[in-house]
């Protein structure tokens, strides 16, 4: 642990939004970035706010020091299991990702460093990963005796198909940054001094775009990755987008030869 990560205060995770992005900062660096229980009780509210905020065009999370994310706090789980009294919904963090995976948003995990336990699947429910050179993952629920949650094994299956999922769970072996890109884990992997202009770049060209019709396709890709499709939902939507001045702007930008400006209606 570096001196410099020693200093830094442990706090929730901290939200900005700037530009049509937000951000939100997981700003445990000492921990490696690892969840208390309050931590998923904050996440699961920001990620409400953001439903319903039209600043928000696309989130982007990352985390503080060398690591994104060490995962759930494991001393909860065994205080949790001592019966002793710990701030611990057994089932806060599947609510809290699954209400990552469900933003109305696009999303980008930015990952400054190592992904551990249950923060492999908060980053796999985010719709872009992008990874730094010498990162690695690890998920050892079966080291810790724990089945995982049914949306996390859902979200393994369909994003990284059955034969990754199954080396993941059940060898609990670590995977180097190579191996996730070859899984379907990583998108990209960029040197480290350049993942913030990396992401930034991808973030622009999401937000550029027309937020209605994004956050429709969104929906309709997980819905069917899923096996949920909902055709009354995804008719719904796409009469939303044919009907919106954004539709209007879209198409008389393209024939007059210009960018588009989007406003999200």
């Amino acid at each position: 642990m570096s001196t410099a990560e020693t200093l830094i205060a442990s706090t929730t995770p901290q939200l900005e939004i700037r530009n049509g992005k937000a951000t939100i900062q997981l700003s445990r660096p000492a921990e490696h970035n690892r969840l208390e229980p309050v931590d998923l009780r904050v996440l699961t509210e920001m990620f409400g706010d953001l439903n319903n905020n039209p600043d928000a065009r696309v989130l982007i999370i990352t985390g503080t020091g060398k690591s994104f994310s060490s995962g759930f706090h494991i001393g909860a789980l065994a205080e949790d299991a001592a019966g002793n009294k710990a701030d611990y919904d057994p089932n806060g963090f599947e609510r809290m990702v699954d209400a990552l995976e469900n933003l109305s948003i696009p999303t980008i995990a930015a990952m400054n460093g190592g992904v551990y336990g249950g923060s492999t699947d908060l980053a796999l429910a985010c719709d872009f990963r992008i990874g730094v050179e010498g990162m690695r993952m690890f998920m050892p629920a079966a080291r810790l005796g724990i089945i995982y949650y049914e949306s996390g094994l859902r979200r393994y299956v369909s994003r990284l198909g059955l034969n990754n999922a199954k080396r993941l769970f059940m060898t609990a072996e670590p995977v180097e940054a190579d191996g996730m890109l070859a899984m379907g884990y990583l998108d990209e992997i960029v040197p480290k001094d350049e993942l913030e202009s990396r992401v930034d770049t991808l973030a622009n060209q999401i937000a550029s775009n027309a937020p209605i019709a994004v956050s429709g396709m969104k929906q309709g890709l997980n819905a069917i990755a899923h096996g949920n499709f909902d055709r009354k939902a995804h008719d719904a939507n796409r009469a939303r987008a044919g009907d919106s001045a954004d539709h209007k702007e879209g198409v008389k930008a393209w024939a007059e030869k210009r960018k588009p400006n989007f406003e999200g209606r």
